[in-house]
């Protein structure tokens, strides 16, 4: 940083940089300054420790693994709010000391399988005087000459323009790599230390609201579950452990045959020979999305072939389709969009055989653990397991003898994915907020703005 505390200029012959989005009192600033990651970031060194010399118990050392950064952590790493590994005791000679973190340090992940992750980032913004290293599969970037202010970067490396530098610089076919000499040299833009910090300030109050939103969606989630394993006899026994008031006096539930009372069939497997554009939809296991059938993307079938060979595999309104695999998803109800698509293998549709059971009480009990409990016992195979129609007739299903009693159940768990749906579109909005806020408050490599 110069004597006068500002940062210098873009490269000559680069365009100066200025955000679509910029507060009040910076409109009238100086320009973003552009510089190569090299010169602001030294890179320290890593472990190549693999989880076998981690553990969540005990130590004086934690361990920053590649996997936590792609699936676990924050992209702000306060360490009293994250659950990292602990290296083994055995392990501690071979760290070296340029592998402890700091705050304000990168670490990013140096691998991944997908593009969209390769060189996913986090900023270790708090470590709570504990010790922690780099790990496996990991680079670890020191801020050098403090230009940039604690809690900036994470966001920094999620910007548009810095995602696509990583990206253009990752190598390798089936496995994606890259290196700290192939980031030294990414450019950065970077704002005043006063703007970065009120532009980390904002994106930090949005994360605390994604945070918090996203757990009241979980919140919900455990109620729904905590409900399922109340209201539907768990393993072993035939009795509900909870029961609305109302229903308390209403005699014992049932214990049935699945056969005697519902109607299921797995779907046909057909030829990727038989698929076209046009035609018959075929719903596949990737068109059961959120309790609904999607035509979306579906194939389709001659519809001739269809009136000869599928034709009773056709799925009528109120239909309820269900993943034959052991890994069950959310049973999906078919509607007036989906009626007359034929379903593929992988899945099987389910309907009450009689008016002894509700259909509303058939699709919650299909998601219950009761059913999933025996699904996944039944399930045969090696690596993916499957059950169908030979394994579901030896199954039980329990339900209440009272239908009014069956529809109680059902609103309730149905009212509560009304809420779980309701409160997962707010947390997808602050996260598309979150998204417009770092296209807009950060400038474009290579764009100037008016």
């Amino acid at each position: 940083m110069s004597s006068k505390g500002k940062l210098p200029a873009a490269t000559r012959g680069e365009s100066a940089l200025v955000p679509k989005l910029r507060f009040p009192e910076f409109k009238e600033a100086e320009e973003w300054a552009l510089l190569p990651m090299g010169e602001i970031y030294s890179f320290g060194s890593n472990n190549s420790l693999s989880r076998e010399k981690l553990n969540y118990s005990s130590g004086s050392i934690k361990n920053v693994h590649y996997g936590d950064i792609h699936t676990k952590f924050s992209s702000h790493f306060y360490i009293t709010k994250e659950i990292v590994p602990y290296v083994n005791e055995a392990e501690l000679g071979s760290l070296r000391e340029g592998s402890f973190c700091r705050e304000g340090d990168l670490i990013l992940a140096d691998a991944s399988e997908d593009l969209a992750d390769i060189g996913k980032c986090m900023e270790i913004t708090y470590l709570n005087n504990e010790k922690v290293v780099a790990g496996l599969h990991t680079i670890l970037a020191h801020p050098t000459k403090k230009q940039v202010a604690v809690g900036f970067g994470g966001h920094l490396f999620q910007s548009v323009s810095v995602r696509r530098q990583v990206q253009r610089e990752a190598q390798g076919a089936k496995v994606l790599g890259i290196s700290p000499r192939r980031l030294q040299d990414i450019r950065l833009p970077l704002p005043s230390h006063p703007e970065q910090q009120k532009i980390a300030d904002c994106l930090a109050s949005t994360d605390a609201l994604i945070e918090a939103q996203g757990r009241k969606v979980e919140a919900l989630k455990a109620h729904k579950k905590g409900l399922l394993q109340q209201l539907f006899p768990q393993e072993g026994e035939t009795q509900p452990r909870l029961r609305f008031p109302e229903f308390r006096e209403a005699g014992e539930w049932k214990l049935d045959n699945f056969a005697d009372l519902i109607f299921f069939q797995e779907g046909p497997g057909i030829m990727a020979v038989e698929f076209h554009d046009e035609g018959v939809p075929l719903v596949r296991l990737s068109g059961l999305i959120e309790r609904s059938v999607s035509l979306k993307g579906c194939n389709h079938l001659d519809p001739e072939k269809v009136a000869k060979k599928w034709s009773h595999f056709r799925l009528e309104v109120g239909d309820i389709l269900v993943s034959c695999s052991a890994s069950l998803g959310r049973p999906a109800i078919v509607d007036e969009v989906a009626a007359g698509a034929v379903f593929y293998t992988g899945l099987i549709r389910f309907k009450p055989k009689n008016t002894r059971l509700d259909v509303s009480y058939l699709e919650v009990f299909l998601g219950s653990p009761f059913f999933q409990r025996q699904a996944e016992s039944a399930a045969v195979g090696g690596g993916i397991k499957h059950f169908g129609p030979s394994h579901l007739r030896q199954m039980k299903a329990p339900r209440p003898p009272n239908i009014s009693e069956q529809k109680r159940i059902a609103d309730c768990l149905t009212s509560i994915d009304g809420l779980i749906a309701v409160e997962a579109r707010k947390l997808n909005t602050l996260k598309t907020h979150k998204k417009g806020l770092l296209q807009q408050l950060f400038p474009r490599v290579g764009e100037v703005n008016a």
